[in-house]
């Protein structure tokens, strides 16, 4: 099983990508990259999914916007939940100007068969497709009391911010369940201040891996241990639920 992580440009954006793969009992990573003509991103999501080969794509984006005018239903729990951690999120209507891209990616996924799965069996093989957020699943999965600032601020403080996120993940990920390994080369990526574009590419690429990463704990445990924000008939997020030290 193979899950995709898709950190989506919502207008005209390059996007982060991530597969991870489920073997021997943990994930690996075998391949984090960024693209941004949805053509290519949709090219590197066929060459990692063969066309019947069982997988999750999880999308940071809306890819069901039913509203017209407002704030879907989950956008408006996510505000509800997660405003204390500064973790809202952006509200998605059909007047915005990204939601004819962000609509029709998640069509072009219903094509290749990953239909929408705001319900799962756990660990049933299939081609799925899901809307994640990952500011509130890093503050869920790392028990934060607010989000890392690694979008906004001057380029050392984001690179500090998105340093700690890469070392959460190292640190935590491979102690919870399903356990994420391999991600040790990721560190080279940290050897040198950052410029603004070249962090911009490192922050798509760790969004991508926790989008993947939820995938996985979708897939994992369902609603066992996961939150759903919503349904199909408004839109819907996956959220991992607050992890409780054993």
């Amino acid at each position: 099983m193979k899950f995709i992580g898709i950190d989506l440009g919502w207008t005209s954006g390059a996007s982060g990508l991530c597969c991870l793969n489920w073997s021997d009992g943990q994930l690996q990573l075998l391949g984090l990259n960024r693209k941004q003509a949805t053509a290519d991103i949709l090219n590197w999501i066929d060459d990692w999914t063969a066309a019947t080969e069982p997988a999750i794509i999880a999308v940071d984006a809306p890819t069901l916007i039913p509203n017209a005018t407002g704030m879907r239903l989950p956008d408006k729990l996510s505000h509800r939940y997660f405003h204390r951690y500064h973790a809202g999120c952006y509200p998605a209507n059909r007047q915005r100007p990204f939601a004819q891209r962000t609509i029709e990616f998640g069509l072009s996924l219903e094509a290749r068969g990953f239909i929408h799965a705001p319900q799962i069996t756990p660990k049933t093989l299939g081609r799925y497709q899901i809307e994640v957020f990952p500011h509130p699943a890093i503050v869920h999965l790392f028990g934060l009391n607010r989000i890392l600032k690694y979008k906004k601020g001057r380029v050392a403080e984001r690179q500090g911010e998105l340093l700690k996120l890469y070392h959460l993940i190292r640190e935590v990920l491979p102690s919870l369940e399903p356990k994420l390994d391999g991600i040790d080369g990721l560190k080279d990526s940290f050897s040198e201040r950052l410029t603004g574009a070249t962090l911009k590419e490192l922050e798509d690429k760790l969004d991508s891996l926790i989008c993947a990463y939820i995938a996985a704990y979708w897939w994992y445990w369902g609603i066992e241990r996961n939150w759903v924000l919503g349904d199909v008939s408004t839109g819907y997020i996956i959220v991992p639920a607050p992890v409780v030290s054993t």
